[in-house]
């Protein structure tokens, strides 16, 4: 038979102090949560902070205050008015979940590509770009965040996307100068930024208008997060296809602009011969310009007679501009239709 224990047992059982519960004043509780005094305050006034317990002439604040702290620094981190903190605050304590907002936030902050951070140690970038030890070079990649600083490794560096890294390393040993690739990126950097600002104004007037302005309960917020996982993709998807189609046309007209320029070379006049100073002896009559350098190879090509009426109507009546009109137009087409086939291959 177990032994009971008597009534003052019982009453040492009854009176034994668990763990005390923390208990700051203003001071303490800014130290704890990173809030100023003043912030906490107008918190308070603001009705997103309790009261404290008065104590005599102190205030005493618990841990509940210094968690609802950390909560609102959470959530104007991820970019929410102190407004809307308040009515989700509300909503937490009339019993509602934030579970789908958090779940939304994680969605929105997640990595928005596949591609997985790298590192690399100074010797090793300094080899991807020819060997150079260049400072400067480095410091405008750190400013530019190509390249991120371990606080643990000083010789090696964080690299957020190696796509990037490797297309500044192949354009550097392509011959384009460092200076160049950092002020390309720069003003990429600046039409890309316009881009997704567009696409998330679009997204937001027509998909995501609907969850905004108001608390999204869990339901609402779970639909929201799936649509961004949905819409992730779309956006590099997207201009991954329109930045083909317009390399394909504007490098296609770009050529061709350059074959335009070299075929009008061609046919342009020759300047005439300055006259010599002495007329030479009769006996010995000026070499031709054809035994100056030997003629190129010729295959005869019989062409339709009004072609050839054409081109001298063009060019003039002189036999050697006539065959280079016809040469270099026969050229241009070859080229022109040579990029059409790789267009059409990519």
């Amino acid at each position: 038979m177990t032994e009971q224990p008597d009534a003052t047992a019982r009453h040492r059982q009854a009176v034994r102090p668990g763990p005390a519960a923390a208990e700051y004043r203003i001071e303490d509780l800014a130290h704890h949560s990173g809030a100023t005094v003043r912030t906490i305050r107008a918190y308070q006034d603001r009705g997103l902070l309790p009261k404290p317990e008065r104590r005599g002439r102190a205030n005493v604040y618990g841990e509940d205050h210094l968690n609802r702290l950390r909560q609102i620094a959470g959530l104007l981190e991820r970019g929410y008015t102190l407004a809307s903190i308040k009515e989700l605050l509300e909503a937490w304590d009339a019993g509602r979940g934030l579970g789908g907002i958090l779940g939304l936030v994680a969605e929105v902050d997640g990595p928005w590509s596949d591609e997985k951070a790298a590192r690399i140690t100074r010797a090793e970038l300094n080899e991807r770009f020819g060997g150079a030890h260049d400072d400067e070079a480095v410091a405008e990649a750190l400013e530019l965040g190509v390249l991120e600083r371990l606080p643990d490794t000083p010789d090696a560096f964080l690299v957020p996307s190696p796509q990037e890294l490797a297309v500044a390393a192949e354009l550097h040993a392509a011959g384009v100068p460092l200076p160049a690739i950092s002020g390309h990126l720069r003003e990429l950097r600046i039409q890309v930024e316009h881009i997704a600002g567009r696409f998330l104004d679009f997204t937001t007037e027509h998909v995501f208008g609907q969850y905004l302005g108001h608390p999204p309960s869990d339901e609402e917020a779970a639909e929201a997060a799936a649509l961004v996982r949905r819409l992730r993709p779309l956006a590099q998807q997207t201009v991954d296809a329109e930045l083909a189609r317009a390399m394909r046309t504007l490098a296609t007209r770009y050529l061709r602009s350059h074959l335009d320029e070299t075929a009008a070379e061609a046919t342009e006049p020759a300047a005439p011969a300055p006259a010599p100073a002495v007329e030479a002896p009769a006996e010995h009559p000026p070499r031709s310009r054809a035994a100056a350098a030997p003629a190129p190879a010729v295959e005869a090509v019989r062409l339709p007679r009004r072609t050839v009426h054409a081109v001298r109507a063009l060019v003039g009546p002189e036999p050697e501009r006539t065959e280079a009109f016809i040469a270099a137009a026969a050229e241009r087409e070859v080229q022109a239709r040579t990029m059409d086939a790789l267009a059409d291959r990519s």
